[in-house]
């Protein structure tokens, strides 16, 4: 409609980019890096009117040139009450976009996720799940579009006026700047400097965007005099004294410049700037613009049309008029835009108050659009009930579209509205109840527990305490680790559940009526009328808020009451919940087959939750793989990453445990190339806690295989070692790969900080006391007592569960750690013998591949001593072929030296006989390479100067931080030398090429020796 009656109307406007040169540079820099694989993002920053539009429309017309997709998405002044606002605008305009190409829309109709922010789409919520998780699938989905968009050609995101940005898009921005890497997409953000107060929420992203190795930031300054007068040439400016005026006012900001030219003055103060150009339009016109501004940024002209109460005709003539000034400007096929937001500002902030007041009631009673615009204009227009209802409604269409964070604002905004409404229950068609927990709920899901604990606890003081309440504090003390306040709040509503049902059972012989009364008012949170229900829910959270407490032994008896009234009730996501309760108490006692048999029928339940589905289908994998069952272990895990990718869900929790999980069995079958396939798509720069847990677990194949990449993984990770699971994982990994590199005190250091973080029952204990033994065999000194203790640990971790019960079956790995712990006690002492690895390699033969390799290097090593050479020569074969054909530099290393001292020839390449499933044998070296003779000046020349250099300070007993001091270089650097020269010189530590050094006399010839 817009472009049908305004076909003739130019605004003439500067197509000439001026003063831009360097800036468009770097941002092409990125837009090619993208089309050559390479993900990146820019963020452009500048004050309004600086010029960051027209910049980007420079850079959108070369990439549609070079063949890139194009979205362009626009963030409007409406908060958090908005969701998604610039990806539902992209995906509209691409559409309505003939010119899209269909590619790109049958890309989007493939992620129903994506249609359900298209307006007009007839794609339905789906099913019922909480908004946190929705957000996780549309997170999901994001990343899958683009990603799978951009196998066909690159794409380029832009998203603009980012200061407007809400939660979610914020949100999604950090999402895909760090998940984006080897894709062929371009993100390009756009904000106001100006606009950026002290407490801005775009300021935190914006520093944690910029921390990012893949994002550049591109900041656009005033322009110069010389640029300033190009510019207003280009523009028709002529009079030399003019221009010159304009400039100065103007302080470099081209928009500026062009509205005091177009505005034939130098009116004072940017507003009456903006406004000089509106009071030279007709009464008609001025009072259709104020009507625009009340609508945004952006209106459409039915909608437009209806406010102004204009005829067809008048309404052509008044809006030709106002576009033929260049105030607004078409805007698609059906609406308009305000040239430049501070325009829409300034008319907006000059209306009356009765006038404003006025107009938000127009269009909140004409607006058939979102609940939240509708809420904004009843808010706005003082119509406090209307407001109220189109908040509750804001607040569900939040949550179907996963954005919890408005979700909550909406909830909170209804619940502030409520005692001002007369009758707010039958207005917003909720209980104040209900829609409290509605609010805990969606703050519970964008990651504010904190919140939703105070709000539940709140409704405990102004409300009837009701057992649907208690449990829900329960279920959020649980995540907030408050034990001893999940289990009280837990056994409350345990409590009242059970006195509800009593009371309903005999309440039925009295009043069919009353009775239902009654339940209505428990069962508020839940929406039904069955008192099993919220019986079911709280005796299944009180189950798992006791499930690691000192009162575990009561926790098979909760569980099972959980179990059966849930099946009585008919409450499936209880249900599964007690299943996989139940699951880990057997487990935890080794009744191994039936925690099986347990996960089985959780994993089998559509419990209506999707998160509770993985969590199911996550710990029974997680089952099979820690009893040796790595085939099963692996089919159930796929099963649950392919859900999750079909869902949108794989950086959901259990999204991400359970491809964490995939790469532990790959890892521990031997195919290492599929595990550190996996293990490149978890970011190495992280900044965030659940980044880091997915980070560490990287390491157990990049410490391996002796990857370049791990020394600066463990840089970011050392950040979040105040955080117990990430010690646990990244400092007991650290302490292999400080062992590795003959930097034993470290390891020791590090085996320290991670017992300190776990508890003597904890399994985990018991791998890590055997890594502890192995660095006290290698330090060379006399430690008895710490090596018994050590061994004590990992004894009484392998006999002793939470509770009063004794720890049932550990499983084959399990005990493959406490013979590996107990063979390397003998070490220590100086008593192992052949049987000892011999059982060692026996334990971890259930198929973990590199453990077998590594145990048979102790176990040639114990035979060499015992005098059994053909035994410890054919053992040691086998550890070279797996070390080779797996990629294990380190190990392959220690065989090396292993082998010199016992002068055995190197074994046959492994290409024949390796497993099919681990790395073929083009490694950086062949057999041969890896087991040759002993260091000689041979070796040496293989040396460049620079190793040469680093090897001499090695022998100077200096550590990897001094020697890039005394070199200039980088820390990672120095890791890289030396894990160089000690493959070069075929040795396994930096003891054994320092000694080499010195032998050699280079460490003498060097200055600081």
């Amino acid at each position: 409609m817009a472009r049908e009656i305004l076909p003739n109307v130019v605004w003439r406007q500067n197509n000439a980019l001026i003063g831009r040169a360097s800036e468009l540079d770097r941002l092409v820099g990125v837009l090619d890096a993208a089309a050559a694989g390479q993900a990146g993002a820019a963020v452009i920053g500048g004050d309004a009117g600086i010029g960051k539009t027209r910049l980007v429309t420079e850079l959108v017309s070369r990439a549609r040139a070079q063949g890139f997709a194009v979205l362009i998405g626009q963030c409007a002044e409406l908060g958090d009450s908005l969701p998604y606002l610039p990806l539902a605008d992209a995906l509209r305009v691409v559409g309505d976009d003939p010119s899209a190409g269909p590619d790109l829309v049958e890309a989007i109709q493939a992620w129903p996720m994506l249609l359900r922010l298209v307006p007009g789409s007839s794609v339905g919520s789906g099913p019922e799940s909480g908004s946190g998780l929705t957000q996780q699938q549309l997170f999901g989905s994001t990343l899958g579009f683009l990603a799978e968009l951009s196998e066909t050609r690159p794409v380029l995101f832009v998203l603009e006026d980012l200061h407007w940005a809400d939660t979610a898009t914020r949100d999604l921005l950090v999402f895909l700047s760090r998940m984006l890497q080897r894709e062929r997409v371009c993100l390009v953000g756009t904000y106001r400097t100006d606009d950026l107060h002290r407490r801005h929420p775009l300021r935190p992203l914006l520093a944690e965007l910029q921390r990012l190795p893949s994002v550049t930031a591109v900041r656009l300054d005033p322009l110069g005099t010389d640029e300033m007068s190009d510019y207003l040439v280009a523009l028709g400016g002529a009079d030399a004294k003019m221009i010159g005026d304009i400039i100065e006012r103007a302080e470099g900001n081209p928009f500026y410049a062009e509205e005091l030219l177009a505005a034939e003055g130098l009116p004072y103060g940017l507003a009456s700037l903006l406004l000089a150009r509106v009071e030279r339009l007709s009464d008609p016109a001025q009072q259709l613009l104020r009507a625009a501004a009340v609508a945004g940024r952006r209106m459409d002209h039915d909608l437009l049309s209806k406010v102004s109460g204009l005829e067809d005709g008048e309404l052509e003539e008044t809006m030709r008029e106002i576009v033929s000034r260049g105030l607004l400007l078409p805007d698609g096929d059906y609406g308009y835009a305000f040239r430049h937001a501070l325009l829409q500002e300034a008319v907006y902030t000059d209306l009356l108050p009765g006038e404003r007041t006025r107009l938000h009631g127009q269009f909140a009673r004409l607006l058939g659009g979102s609940p939240a615009e509708l809420a904004y204009h009843h808010l706005a227009g003082h119509d406090l009930p209307g407001a109220l209802a189109a908040s509750v409604e804001a607040g569900r269409r939040a949550e179907t579209m996963g954005a919890p964070v408005e979700a909550h604002g909406h909830y909170d905004q209804a619940l502030a509205l409520w005692h001002r409404v007369p009758d707010a229950e039958r207005v917003a068609g909720i209980d104040r109840v209900r829609l409290a927990v509605l609010s805990a709920a969606a703050a519970h899901e964008s990651g504010d527990t904190h919140r939703a604990v105070h709000q539940v606890r709140e409704l405990l003081t102004t409300e009837e305490p009701t057992a649907g309440i208690w449990e829900r504090l329960a279920y959020y003390l649980i995540d907030a680790d408050d034990e001893a306040g999940a289990i009280e709040a837990a056994k409350t509503a345990v409590h009242l559940a059970s006195q509800r049902s009593v009371g309903l059972a005999s309440e039925r012989s009295v009043g069919a009526a009353s009775a239902r009364d009654h339940a209505d008012r428990d069962l508020a949170t839940h929406g039904d009328h069955d008192a099993g229900r919220i019986l079911a829910r709280a005796l299944a959270t009180y189950a798992r808020a006791l499930l690691w407490s000192y009162r575990h032994d009561e926790v098979k008896e909760l569980a099972g009451r959980a179990l059966q009234v849930a099946r009585a009730a008919g409450v499936p996501d209880a249900e599964s919940s007690a299943l996989i309760t139940l699951a880990t108490v057997a487990d935890i006692d080794g009744e191994v087959g039936q925690a099986k048999e347990l996960l089985a029928l959780a994993s089998g339940i559509s419990s209506g939750d999707l998160s509770i589905d993985l969590r199911a289908i996550f710990h029974h994998a997680r089952v099979h793989y820690e009893h040796g069952d790595l085939a099963a272990a692996a089919d159930i895990a796929d099963r649950g990453v392919k859900l999750a990718h079909e869902t949108g869900l794989s950086w959901s929790t259990y999204g991400t445990d359970l491809r964490f999980l995939r790469l532990l069995i790959h890892y521990v079958a031997g195919e290492w190339e599929q595990a550190s396939a996996v293990a490149a798509e978890f970011a190495v720069r992280v900044s965030r806690l659940p980044e880091a847990v997915l980070s560490g677990y990287a390491l157990f194949v990049e410490v391996a295989s002796g990857d370049a990449t791990v020394e600066e993984r463990m840089a970011w990770l050392k950040h979040f070692w105040h955080d117990g699971f990430v010690v646990y994982v990244v400092r007991g990994l650290a302490a292999e790969h400080a062992l590795w590199n003959g930097d034993v005190r470290s390891a020791v250091q590090h085996i320290e900080a991670v017992l300190e973080v776990l508890g003597p029952s904890e399994a985990a204990v018991i791998r890590i006391a055997a890594t502890g033994l192995w660095a006290l065999a290698e330090l060379g000194e006399s430690r008895p007592a710490q090596a018994d203790d050590l061994l004590r640990r990992a004894r009484v971790a392998a006999t002793t569960g939470p509770g009063s019960a004794p720890r049932g079956d550990l499983g084959p790995e399990g005990k493959a750690w406490l013979a590996r712990a107990e063979a390397e006690w003998h070490r220590v002492q100086g008593t192992a013998t052949p049987a000892t690895w011999r059982a060692v390699v026996d334990a971890f033969d259930f198929g973990f591949v590199y453990e077998v390799a590594r145990s048979r290097w102790r176990l040639a090593e114990a035979l060499l001593a015992s005098g059994s050479r053909e035994e410890a020569l054919k053992e040691w074969e086998q550890a070279v072929v797996t070390a080779e054909a797996l990629g294990a530099a380190p190990l392959r290393r220690a065989l090396a030296e292993l082998g010199r001292r016992a002068r055995f020839s190197p074994p046959p390449s492994p290409s024949s006989t390796s497993p099919s499933s681990a790395k073929s044998s083009s490694a950086s070296s062949s057999p041969a390479d890896s087991f040759a003779s002993s260091p000689d000046e041979s070796a040496l020349a293989t040396l460049t100067n620079r190793e040469q250099e680093v090897l001499a300070l090695v022998a100077t007993g200096l550590s990897n931080r001094e020697i890039a001091e005394r070199l200039f270089i980088a820390q990672k650097t120095v890791s890289v030398h030396v894990s160089n020269i000690l493959a070069k010189l075929g040795v396994s530590s930096r003891t054994q090429a320092a000694a080499y050094a010195h032998q050699e006399g280079l460490a003498s010839e060097r200055p600081g020796s």
